[in-house]
């Protein structure tokens, strides 16, 4: 008897694949492939979450690494490990921050700039690539839909 019940809920739930979330977050992860993929094609031997720290450092200089993971989207210990990779491999320089010891000062050297003048350019082609087909409007309604899931989500004071 149980069997039965939970076999006909489930046969009532929708569809993983049907799920609007379940295809947004297929499509984030095909796109970042697919950001990824270009990245290699064009000879840039950096990631995604590299380049998205590297512009946000360009962006905002003084920056610190605990608003670069929410400017980013990604946990302290992540951005703490890109950074780190991106140190090595010489797009960053870190010092000890001047006012604060706890902190550290990210720097871009040269490389990086060169990387993210030269990215500067790539990034738009390839995500008018992705956006092929798409009528602004739609981009447009697309980005609207998208910041009223951020507002319902997030959490209210009651």
């Amino acid at each position: 008897m149980i069997l039965l019940y939970l076999l006909h809920q489930f046969l009532k739930m929708e569809k993983l694949t049907t799920s609007f979330f379940y295809n947004l977050e297929k499509t984030v992860k095909i796109y970042r492939q697919f950001f990824q993929n270009q990245f290699k094609i064009n000879g840039f031997d950096i990631t995604l979450d590299q380049w998205l720290i590297l512009h946000t450092v360009a962006e905002f200089p003084d920056i610190t690494q605990n608003d670069i993971a929410e400017k980013v989207f990604k946990d302290k210990a992540s951005v703490t490990r890109i950074i780190e990779l991106l140190v090595q491999n010489g797009f960053l320089e870190r010092a000890i921050h001047p006012t604060n010891r706890r902190m550290f000062q990210l720097t871009i050297t040269e490389k990086g700039l060169e990387t993210i003048e030269k990215l500067t350019e790539l990034v738009p082609q390839i995500r008018q690539k992705a956006l092929e087909g798409i009528s602004p409007a739609s981009v447009s309604a697309a980005q609207e839909m998208l910041a009223m899931i951020v507002q319902n989500c997030i959490p209210t004071s009651s």
